[in-house]
C-alpha cells in the first residue's frame, strides 16, 4: 500500500508553500506550471484533504496545508541535522538557504556577504529576497531574517550580528539656507525627510542624552515635503540638500567621512538599531544556517 506521505512531497510542498503562487514555485523548482499542478493534485489525492485553495490569481493553504507545511519544514530540519550529526561536525554545510533583508542593507551589505559565502561552501542554494518591511516572524517563510533592532518574538533566536545606531545628518548645502539645529526642539523649524518603513512611528523622532538615572528623551513630531518607503532614496534626497534624514549609521557611514554629510545634533542619540540575524528556534543549529550566521558576523563586523 502506498503511503499517503512521500519522501519528494515535502520538499515540494515546502517550496510550493513559500512562494505564493503556483507559477511562483514552478519558477523555483524548474518545473512548469502544469507539472507543479499535477504534482499538487497527486499529493491531496493520495491524503484525500485539499492542501490548497486556488483562485485566478494566488493560491493561499488551507488549514490542511498550513499544517503539511509546517511539519514538513520540521521534518525537513530534522533530517538536515541528522545528516550533519552521522556526517560529523566537518560537513560542509549543504542544502536551501532562504534569506531575508531590507531593500537598501540587503543590496549594499547581505548580498556581497551571500557572494563570498557560496564561494566557500558551493553545495549551499541560497535565495535571498529583499523587502522594504520584514515579513511576519509567524509565516516561517524564511531560515535567516537580518532585522534592524531586537526580535520580538520568543520563538526566534536572535544573534546580534553588528552593532548600529540612528543617526540625524544633512548635507552643507543645506545649512547654507537654514542655521543648524542647537536642541532638538529646533528640529521643527526644519525641513525633516520622512521615511516610512515597518512599525517605526511615521515623524516622530526620539533623542536622547545622559545615561541611568539621568537619561532623558525628548519626543520631537517633524515634518518636511518629502517622504518614501525607500532608505536609499532618502540618503539620496539628503545628500542633494533636501533636508535632515534620520538614518542608520550603515548607511551613511562612508558620506559622513567624506564630508557630504554632516551629523546633526551629535550630543544626542537615538534608539539602537542594532543588525540581528532572527533564526526560528528550530534552525539555529542546522548546518547551513550556523554557518551563515557565524560567517555573516565575521564579513559585518570587519567591515565595520
Amino acid at each position: 500500500m502506498t503511503s499517503p506521505i512521500q519522501a519528494e512531497d515535502l520538499s515540494f510542498f515546502s517550496i510550493l508553500a513559500g512562494s505564493g503562487s503556483l507559477t511562483a514555485a514552478a519558477r523555483e523548482l524548474g518545473l512548469s506550471t502544469a507539472a507543479v499542478s499535477k504534482h499538487l493534485s497527486q499529493m491531496e489525492a493520495r491524503t484525500g484533504v485539499a492542501l490548497v485553495s486556488r483562485t485566478t490569481r494566488r493560491m493561499s493553504l488551507t488549514p490542511e496545508g498550513e499544517l503539511y507545511a509546517t511539519r514538513a519544514r520540521r521534518i525537513l530540519t530534522e533530517m538536515d541535522e541528522l545528516a550533519q550529526l552521522l556526517g560529523g561536525a566537518a560537513a560542509a554545510p549543504s542544502g536551501l538557504l532562504r534569506v531575508n533583508a531590507t531593500l537598501g542593507f540587503g543590496r549594499s551589505h547581505i548580498a556581497p556577504a551571500i557572494s563570498r559565502f557560496v564561494k566557500l561552501y558551493p553545495e549551499v542554494d541560497v535565495q535571498l529576497q529583499l523587502s522594504v518591511d520584514p515579513p511576519p516572524l509567524s509565516e516561517n517563510s524564511f531560515d535567516v531574517c537580518v532585522r534592524f533592532g531586537e526580535a520580538p518574538d520568543s520563538r526566534v533566536i536572535a544573534r546580534l550580528v553588528a552593532p548600529n545606531r540612528r543617526l540625524l545628518c544633512a548635507a552643507p548645502a543645506y545649512f547654507a539656507d537654514h542655521p543648524l539645529p542647537r536642541h532638538p526642539q529646533d528640529l521643527v523649524q526644519h525641513n525633516c525627510i520622512g521615511i516610512r518603513q515597518g512599525d517605526d512611528g511615521y515623524g516622530i523622532w526620539r533623542l536622547i542624552t545622559g545615561r541611568g538615572a539621568a537619561e532623558k528623551a525628548e519626543v520631537i513630531r517633524v515634518r518636511g515635503n518629502l517622504t518614501t518607503n525607500d532608505g536609499e532614496i532618502a540618503v539620496k534626497w539628503a545628500l542633494d540638500g533636501h533636508g535632515i534624514l534620520m538614518r542608520a549609521e550603515w548607511d551613511i557611514a562612508e558620506y559622513l567621512r567624506d564630508g557630504r554629510l554632516i551629523h546633526v545634533l551629535p550630543a544626542y542619540r537615538t534608539p539602537d538599531a542594532d543588525i540581528y540575524a532572527v533564526v526560528p528556534q528550530h534552525l539555529q543549529t542546522t548546518s547551513r544556517v550556523k554557518s551563515f550566521v557565524d560567517f555573516l558576523i565575521l564579513a559585518l563586523r570587519t567591515e565595520a
